[in-house]
């Protein structure tokens, strides 16, 4: 989890996590999606499929990064946005 509320004016929060297939990155969207809507009333809107391999689900303050391991290596969004403050690491 990246803080970027002062680095950026579009979102506060990056939420960046990889699934290691497409069934996998799908069902971590549902489970997103899911839990806001139960949780917080909100319903993210979601760009990308699963089988590209980067999902991104935009709650405006928060945007979740579901990546295949490939496409997170590739974007690599957490050096793209190092001047933002690492919050949380799970490995």
């Amino acid at each position: 989890m990246l803080d970027l509320q002062k680095v950026s004016d579009f979102t506060d929060f990056f939420i960046i996590c990889s699934g290691s297939s497409d069934r996998m990155i799908r069902s971590l969207v549902h489970a997103v999606q899911d839990e806001a809507k139960t949780k917080f009333g909100i319903l993210g809107k979601i760009e990308g499929q699963p089988s590209s391999g980067w999902v991104a689900i935009d709650m405006n303050d928060i945007i979740i990064h579901l990546f295949s391991q490939d496409q997170r290596n590739y974007y690599q969004l957490e050096d793209l946005w190092q001047n933002g403050k690492l919050v949380l690491r799970v490995k």
